[in-house]
């Protein structure tokens, strides 16, 4: 899931920018922009960075078991 922060630094900013004659609507702006973001973000099936750096982690030690295992075919076929 997409860190909440960044939607509500989004949506600040996006409210900060509405003439003064909306800003009694600028709670609701926010929440339906929230929504809004949240809705489309979890369509997309984003990974946490937090994610992406366990899968690469067990990554590095997946190719590097591979590594060894290539190695050790390769030495016994020389033999």
């Amino acid at each position: 899931m997409i860190d909440n922060k960044i939607f509500d630094e989004f949506t600040k900013k996006m409210s900060d920018a509405m003439p003064p004659a909306f800003k009694n609507m600028q709670v609701d702006f926010e929440k339906n922009i929230k929504s809004m973001l949240a809705s489309t973000f979890n369509k997309l099936d984003l990974v946490t960075r937090e994610e992406f750096e366990v899968q690469s982690k067990v990554l590095e030690k997946t190719r590097a078991k591979l590594e060894a295992l290539e190695e050790k075919i390769k030495n016994i076929s020389l033999k």
